[in-house]
Order: structure tokens, then sequence, then C-alpha cells
């Protein structure tokens, strides 16, 4: 499976729990056109019957019901059944993204992004709900202005955020577009962090939008661990038998944690997806996951690796 396109890695937020503030040191740029459509052309969505066994394995492994609004019911059913349009960088600076969302949509497959709604043109936002958007998500990690601009930097705070999501739900209702809104908070373990969240939620009662609480991922960075409540991060790491990440610049990469493109496993500009999925380097990475010789993996993830178990 295709995890995610990255098609932009720039960004103008400075958000402090982000490796790409302060770490990332690769190129900012953004994908051309003709690497995204050579990408989707060797792609296919899932069957209906695929899906079905889908359902079936997560009632019975988690107990989940697919009728639900939380953090592990969207990395259970939303996640594995679209197409990923974001990384390290922002899909709103992304000009092409409307055009990307309508040749997903027209060849069937769902699609989604996590965004900053600082960002937002509601044009170019409208565009991508009417060519077919499944799923947006607006991170929101506070209440209060300047708690929020600490975390996030200047370019974002809470009441203009808000504003425009609101403004956004108003133009969905009246257009009758079905894309899901969707209000994410990260739980940083913040002393009222709970507090927060639940007015959060009370903000956005009654107005169609899906709002949950996501536990924070690297947490290695900060090396302060405050636990999890994600399935992801509490499972050994499956991605290099399961999904493969491609980046702005046309790598294909493990997983989207690997913000400076540490791990390359091909590049998709000259190479088939196939290639490269069943290529040496593939095998070499999965190998160091079972016999924990990975050490990239190992210092900047906080997911165990496979061989661990």
């Amino acid at each position: 499976m295709v995890y995610n396109i990255e098609t932009t890695n720039a960004c103008n937020m400075k958000c402090k729990m982000c490796p790409r503030t302060t770490m990332m040191t690769r190129k900012v740029e953004t994908m051309e056109p003709w690497v995204f459509e050579k990408v989707v052309s060797q792609m296919r969505p899932h069957l209906k019957g695929e899906w079905d066994k889908w359902k079936i394995y997560v009632q019975q492994r988690y107990g989940i019901s697919e009728w639900g609004m939380s953090e592990n019911h969207y990395f259970l059913y939303v996640i594995p059944d679209i197409i990923q349009l974001h990384g390290y960088g922002d899909p709103l600076l992304d000009l092409n993204m409307g055009y990307y969302v309508k040749m997903l949509s027209e060849r069937g497959f769902r699609s989604y992004f996590s965004c900053n709604p600082a960002n937002m043109n509601l044009d170019r936002t409208i565009e991508m709900f009417e060519n077919g958007l499944t799923y947006i998500k607006f991170s929101i990690e506070s209440v209060y202005d300047d708690r929020h601009k600490a975390l996030r930097g200047e370019k974002s705070d809470f009441s203009s955020s808000y504003e425009k999501i609101l403004g956004l739900l108003r133009i969905k209702t009246a257009m009758e577009l079905k894309t899901v809104i969707v209000i994410t908070m990260l739980d940083l373990d913040q002393p009222d962090q709970w507090k927060q969240y639940l007015e959060l939620q009370r903000l956005f009662a009654g107005k169609d939008v899906y709002v949950y609480l996501k536990s924070q991922d690297t947490q290695w960075l900060t090396k302060e661990y405050h636990g999890t409540n994600s399935i992801h991060w509490t499972e050994p790491c499956k991605h290099p038998w399961m999904s493969m990440t491609i980046k702005s610049n046309g790598d294909a990469a493990m997983c989207m944690e690997d913000y400076n493109n540490d791990i390359v496993l091909g590049n998709v500009k000259d190479e088939s997806l196939y290639s490269i999925w069943n290529g040496k380097k593939y095998d070499d990475l999965r190998r160091g996951h079972l016999e924990l010789t990975e050490k990239r993996c190992m210092e900047k993830c906080d997911m165990t690796l496979m061989g661990g178990q």
C-alpha cells in the first residue's frame, strides 16, 4: 500500500513538537505533477471484498466498531481507506492540490490531508471539496491564542482559525458538499490538556465535525515520554511489510516520520513502485527490523521494531 504522498514539504509554521522546525535539513520542494501522476497510475483502490475483510478483522482484533469517533477509530477505519496527501509540509501551500484530489477521485480513490487552518484559502479549499476530497483535518493545539502561537508559531492562532473553519462549515452546508471536516488537538501533556480538549469539543458541538484528541508522536525528540492511547504507537512497526511513503522529491521512504529521508529505498521518478517494493533495499530494511540492526529507526522513532517482540 502507498501510505502517503507528500506533495510538498513546504510549511510556514514553527511547531515546537515537529522535527521539521529544528532538524529537517533536506531541500524544501514541491512535487512535480508528472511525478504524482506516475505514482497514481501504478495504484488501484481497495476492492469492496478487501475492505470488508479488513473491517471484520478490526472488529475481532480490537473490538472497535466502524461507527464511532476516536483516535483509534480514525486510525483503523479512515487512514487505511484513503490516500494521505501530507508529510512534513502543509498541503494547503501546494497550488496543485485541487488537481490531485480530482485525479484521485476520478480513479476511485478516497483522499485526505492534515493542514493548518491559518493557511486556508476558502476558494481553493472549496475547489478541493467539489473535486471529491474525502477528509480534511485541521490541527488545533490550544483554545488560547497565546498558547497556540507558542506551540505553532506566530502565523497561527486559535480565534482566527476557529472563525475560518466555521465559515467553511457554512459554505459546505449551503453547497451540500460531502467532505468530512476533522478537528484534532494533539495531546502534549499540558497541565490543562483535558480541560482544553473539552472546550474544543464544546465549541464544535453540533457543527458536523469529527473531533478527537490525538496522541503525540515523535516523543523521542524531547525525551519526555508521557504515554499514548494510540494503537499505532503501541504495536511494533509494520511499515516495512505493509506500506510505502512517497516524498516531495520522489524518494520512496519507509514511513512519513522519516523527516530527512534518511532511509531512501528508491525514487519513483525512475523506478516503478513494484521494483522498489521488491528490491534489495527494502529487503535489507526488513532484515534490519527483524535483527534489530536498523539503528536509525531505533533512535528516531517511538515504535518498537518487529524483532524486539
